[in-house]
């Protein structure tokens, strides 16, 4: 027999070998929960448990299959009988023995996502008189998982996205949805939703069922369970409600997915459903270094409604304080992670051992500049790069085809922007106008306004502002504002009608960012526009998925992985925590977020507070560090001050912001003193500037105005 005593600590030990009844396992951040659950699935197989009879539920098939070869090699190949998968794979294997139960035949096929859009699209060109003006089938397709997901009515849910997206009515949802569902019932088919849906389904409906698969199943464990939401809750609870042998492992602390359905209160009251539930804690962390651990000791202490857990160091000596970096500026801030990019290199580390974490993508697009400047390798794991992304490519055509009036291809994207534009009336339209379109001529806007279908005569008042506009903003070199104009009149609202309402917000936040960096331009639009197409050829030369390169991720797709270097930009007020968060009462996992990226960390953390954040007009306003910096004991940290102005910085005046941050209502979404002017007076610049909103940090609501309401001096 094993001795788990000599493979395992103290703790880990009390969880893998514990005896019956429900468990609860805290495995605080790096403290070796895959491990425990290894052993613990090899201590039941030693003590003589089937190994089909025990179920391990994941939410990745990777980590179902390395645990069980980890496990194999513990106690021998015996463990590979095991039912073990994702909450859906194991659903799946439910309903193909049990399915009939519920009218389904066992050979039902499971559709994937684009099997799911073809025929919602099917259903509602069938159904809709005008589909083009009927939600997208992606968004429709969200909707009815999120009923699946909450365990709500689709009109419901429908009811609750109305807001968000024009063009319908719930009962619309709800007819669509139907025939949706009766489709996939002809088809003998499923989609993932169902999946686990009908895998609850049969629990709650099929006592027979039930009762088998409660007697069959004697222990049941369940991994990153503080990631569960109700429904899967329910599902293990109803699995283990006979022998009640549930073990769950997880930490409440890194429960950061609520935005996407899961539920903190599963694990923080899983004590409560559960009458005589042990809990064991681990939290002896065998990755980190003592001073990173302080630091997220801090981050958590004394969080309200959670358990309370103190990570401990396995690595002995006291190894580097965290740094917490002052500088300047994003670009300040962008040249500072390079230089330790590169410094990290020299000391031995690999950049496939340096991360950039940060809170929201387009904290992103300061520091993928500057690292493809300087041709420091580097992959983005949390999307594509910020000039592959479709919205930074519908800004950058617009920008373009002021620059050069006869780029074919960026007039053809632009045009098939506006709504009952595709791509053959683009090209007619270009040939029309005889190959060329310059919007900033009186002549040219006219000709192109005549063309255009009627259902893109609405939009295209606004656009004619923007290009009119554009004459005085590239003479008084205020290439920010152009970015600003164009999402004002148009853009915005064609994201909101084209994504829903978190997509659309993200969206827009990296265009925001987009017209800061273009208002920083060292030489212009003309050599911003020139550097873009340098980078993104040099982007599209990066494809060997091996390659040492330095890892970009958000915090949200970093969560399960670790690095030796870690570097978090913006780690301030309104951007960590994000200031939607803190506006809609969301500031606990925000809080969750920070603990996670500090605990990625294995030998050096760098935490950045840039002092002064760009805006579209090229002035500045200052920044406060973020609340979870603010909290962080000076003595647990190495402050380094970089506040000299970076090379190349034109001078411009700043205001405080007076509101939000979300939008471009109003300017920068009214926050910016209802459109930069009304917040307290910038310094440093006499330039004019344009103010075309109302000051509320919310969305528009007025009308959007086809005139400059007024214009205000910065003195």
């Amino acid at each position: 027999m094993t001795d788990f005593s000599k493979l395992l600590n103290p703790e880990q030990c009390a969880a893998a070998t514990a005896g019956d009844g429900p468990i609860l396992v805290l495995a605080a951040a790096g403290t070796g929960k895959t491990r425990t659950l290894v052993h613990r699935v090899a201590y039941l197989v030693e003590q003589g448990v089937p190994a089909d009879r025990i179920l391990l539920l994941t939410f990745t098939n990777r980590a179902a299959r390395e645990m069980l070869e980890r496990a194999e090699k513990v106690v021998g190949p015996e463990v590979s009988t095991i039912w073990s998968g994702t909450f859906h794979s194991i659903c799946a294997r439910f309903l193909r023995r049990y399915g009939s139960f519920l009218g389904y035949q066992p050979g039902f096929q499971i559709i994937d996502e684009e099997d799911q859009k073809k025929i919602l699209g099917d259903i509602i060109k069938a159904n809709v008189a005008d589909p083009k003006d009927f939600p997208k089938k992606e968004l429709i397709a969200k909707m009815i998982s999120e009923a699946a997901n909450e365990q709500k009515p689709v009109g419901f849910i429908a009811q609750r996205w109305q807001t968000k997206a024009a063009g319908f009515t719930p009962e619309q949802i709800v007819a669509i949805a139907e025939k949706y569902d009766a489709r996939k019932r002809e088809l003998n088919s499923m989609d993932f939703d169902d999946l686990l849906v009908n895998g609850l389904k049969l629990l709650k409906t099929q006592d027979r069922v039930r009762e088998l698969l409660q007697e069959h199943f004697l222990y049941v464990l369940v991994d990153e369970y503080q990631d569960t939401n109700g429904l899967q809750a329910e599902f293990t609870d109803i699995l283990a409600a006979k022998h009640r042998n549930i073990l769950a492992v997880g930490d409440d602390f890194q429960c950061i997915y609520t935005w996407r359905g899961a539920q903190i209160e599963n694990i923080l009251e899983f004590p409560k459903r559960w009458d005589g539930c042990r809990i064991i804690k681990l939290e002896r962390n065998y990755r980190s270094v003592p001073g990173v651990l302080d630091v997220a000791n801090v981050v958590m202490k004394d969080s309200p409604g959670q358990f309370e857990k103190t990570l401990r160091p396995f690595r002995s000596g006291g190894g580097e304080k965290p740094w917490l970096y002052k500088v300047y500026d994003g670009k300040a801030q962008g040249q500072e992670i390079m230089r330790l990019v590169n410094e990290s290199h020299q000391l031995g580390y690999r950049y496939s051992d340096i991360a950039v974490l940060y809170r929201s993508h387009f904290q992103s697009i300061d520091v993928q500049m500057t690292l493809a400047r300087m041709k420091v390798p580097f992959r983005i794991t949390s999307g594509v790069g910020v000039f592959e992304q479709i919205h930074t490519k519908d800004v950058l055509c617009y920008l373009r085809i002021l620059v050069n009036p006869t780029d074919e291809l960026s007039f053809i994207r632009f045009a098939t922007l506006l709504p009952g534009v595709g791509e053959t009336s683009a090209k007619k339209y270009w040939e029309k106008l005889g190959r060329q379109f310059d919007g900033k001529r009186k002549e040219d806007r006219e000709a192109l306004g005549k063309l255009l279908a009627k259902k893109a005569q609405p939009v295209w008042p606004g656009l004619c502002t923007c290009f009119e506009q554009a004459e005085e903003h590239l003479q008084e070199n205020e290439v920010g504002e152009l970015v600003s104009d164009f999402a004002d009149f148009f853009y915005e609202d064609h994201l909101r009608e084209q994504w829903e309402e978190q997509d659309a917000e993200d969206r827009l936040e990296d265009v925001q960012e987009l017209a800061a960096q273009i208002a920083g331009a060292e030489n212009g639009l003309e050599g911003f526009l020139q550097d873009v197409a340098l980078l993104t050829n040099l982007d599209a030369k990066k494809n060997d998925p091996d390659a040492d390169r330095v890892t970009l991720s958000t915090i949200h797709q970093a969560k399960g992985m670790e690095w030796p270097v870690v570097l978090v930009p913006w780690c301030s007020e309104g951007l960590f925590p994000s200031a939607k968060a803190v506006e809609e009462g969301r500031p606990d996992e925000e809080r969750r977020l920070f603990y996670v990226v500090v605990t990625r960390a294995k030998d050096h953390l760098y935490l950045f507070c840039p002092q002064m954040r760009k805006m579209s007009d090229g002035g500045m306003f200052p920044v406060d560090p973020s609340m979870f910096v603010k909290e962080i004991p000076s003595e647990l940290v190495q402050v380094k001050r970089v506040m000299a102005l970076p090379d190349g910085y034109a001078g411009g005046g700043y205001s405080r912001p007076s509101g939000g941050y979300g939008g471009f209502s109003g300017g920068y979404g009214g926050g910016y003193g209802g459109g930069y002017g009304a917040g307290r007076p910038g310094y440093g610049s006499d330039r004019p500037q344009y103010s075309y909103g109302t000051g509320s940090s919310s969305r528009r609501t007025t009308p959007k105005p086809t005139t400059i309401i007024k214009k205000t001096w910065r003195h």
